[in-house]
C-alpha cells in the first residue's frame, strides 16, 4: 500500500535530511582533530585523499534516503521495519566519526563501524527483498562503508 502522494516529497526530503544531519553531527564534533590529530596518524598507502570524502559522503546521503523512500512509498509489512533499521544505522554512522575523530579511538571506531556494517548488511538484504532498485541505491553505501572499515582496521594496526 503506497503512501498518500501529498506525503511523498516531505518524507523524501526528511529521509536524505536525517542522513545529512547525523553526518553533519559527527563532521561538527571533530571538525579540529580532523585537521590537527588525523594527518599525524600513519595510514595505508591506499588511504583516499581528503577531498574524496566530502563528494562520496553527499552522494551516498542521497542515495541512502531515496533507498529507504522508496521502501517507505513501497509500504508492506517490512517497511516500518527497514524504517527502524535505516535510523538505528544513522546513529552508529554519526557515533563513528565521534569515537574516531572526536575521541581519538580509532579501536572504538572499529567496534561502531562493525556494527554499523552489520545493520547495512541487514537492510540491504531487507531492501532488495521489498524494492530492488532501492537495494540497489543502498549497494554503494555498503561498500564504502566495507573499505571505510578495512580502512580503520589498518589505521588501527599501523597506530
Amino acid at each position: 500500500m503506497s503512501s498518500p502522494h501529498s506525503r511523498r516529497i516531505p518524507a523524501l526530503i526528511g529521509f536524505i535530511g536525517a542522513a545529512v544531519v547525523a553526518g553533519a553531527i559527527g563532521s561538527w564534533a571533530t571538525l579540529e582533530n580532523v585537521r590537527t590529530w588525523f594527518p599525524l596518524l600513519q595510514k595505508p598507502a591506499w588511504n583516499p585523499p581528503a577531498w574524496l570524502f566530502a563528494p562520496v559522503w553527499t552522494t551516498l546521503y542521497l542515495l541512502m534516503g531515496v533507498a529507504i523512500w522508496r521502501a517507505w512509498c513501497a509500504g508492506g509489512p517490512a517497511a516500518p521495519r527497514l524504517m527502524r533499521l535505516y535510523f538505528g544505522q544513522l546513529f552508529f554512522n554519526a557515533l563513528w566519526s565521534v569515537l574516531f575523530f572526536g575521541l581519538k579511538q580509532p579501536a572504538w571506531a572499529l567496534a561502531d563501524i562493525l556494527v554499523l556494517w552489520g545493520l547495512l548488511v541487514w537492510l540491504q538484504v531487507g531492501l532488495w527483498r521489498h524494492d530492488r532498485l532501492a537495494g540497489a541505491l543502498w549497494l554503494p553505501y555498503v561498500l564504502w562503508v566495507s573499505f571505510a572499515t578495512a580502512l580503520n582496521a589498518a589505521i588501527v594496526r599501523l597506530n
